[in-house]
């Protein structure tokens, strides 16, 4: 009888891989491509060959929530990566197609479920494409059932109460990913109803900063650069986080807790290790209700 030798994981150079990283080991057993493309930005066509749709819009954002985007039950998310076929043994890298915009959001939701062989295809699809790989136009067939453990981590995803806490807190500070004419309440809201305006004490760190002018993720030294930067610049006059840049503890919000993990991705490339991502972001916290907004 012939006892196949189990697989062994493919090793991961970081948190980020390049196109030419993934085209190598693209294909390669135990190697498990997700777009996790959202919004405008899905596309039935061209995508990574191989690729499984990690669909924020749908099932791996929680069903009976009134918020996008929210982050599902740890049953639910299991549920969901078995049906991908995702095993506790694979390596994991995501992409999307706005070049870095909502993948990062996938690679924080594995890392908050305890699962850590997980990376961003930096550039996304636009690198992949500018660098004339392969494209596949159909989606792939049903894989086999995983044997994915969702093993939750409290406080990677936290809520308005824990953020709260964070403003007043002089050791640690809140980053706000949308653009700065959002933040400034110069410019309306995309999603009706919501406020104008921010979060008192928190710091403007646009996701885009992050990323040079061909959507590729900032070095690591320039990346904390910006964040020691952002964080010194805060408000003029607010007299809080006055020692921010070196604050142990980091939230991140943005417009619905997605490109907030950008920010996410980001900080820990930066070497910053304390981090958590409010899931409500702003579609939360700018609804009219008692949370403070300047």
């Amino acid at each position: 009888m012939i006892v196949s030798e189990p697989l062994l994981p493919v090793p991961l150079p970081g948190p980020l891989v390049d196109t030419a990283w993934l085209a190598r080991r693209l294909g390669q057993p135990g190697l498990v491509v997700f777009d996790a493309s959202v919004g405008a930005h899905r596309r039935e066509v061209a995508r990574i060959p191989g690729a499984r749709l990690f669909d924020l819009d749908g099932p791996l954002s929680a069903p009976d929530s009134p918020l996008p985007h929210t982050m599902p039950t740890a049953g639910q998310v299991e549920y969901e990566l078995r049906g991908l076929g995702l095993n506790q043994s694979d390596t994991v890298v995501f992409y999307d197609n706005a070049g870095l915009y909502s993948a990062a959001r996938g690679w924080w939701m594995l890392r908050a479920m305890g699962f850590d062989r997980v990376a961003v295809l930096d550039g996304g699809l636009t690198a992949w494409v500018a660098a004339g790989l392969p494209e596949q136009d159909s989606a792939p067939g049903p894989a086999a059932p995983g044997d994915f453990t969702a093993r939750p981590r409290p406080g990677m995803i936290v809520d308005s109460a824990a953020v709260l806490d964070a403003l007043a807190d002089p050791e640690a500070a809140v980053l706000d990913a949308r653009a700065a004419e959002r933040f400034h309440g110069l410019a309306p809201e995309p999603r009706p109803g919501l406020r104008g305006g921010h979060m008192p004490g928190a710091v403007n760190l646009p996701f885009t900063a992050l990323q040079d002018e061909k959507g590729l993720l900032l070095a690591p030294g320039a990346l904390r650069e910006l964040f020691d930067k952002a964080l010194a610049a805060e408000e003029e006059g607010s007299g809080a986080h006055a020692a921010a840049a070196d604050a142990p503890r980091l939230l991140f919000s943005c417009g619905s807790g997605v490109t907030a993990c950008v920010l996410a991705l980001g900080a820990t490339i930066a070497g910053y290790r304390d981090l958590a991502v409010y899931d409500g972001s702003w579609s939360e916290w700018g609804l009219p209700s008692a949370l403070p907004v300047v």
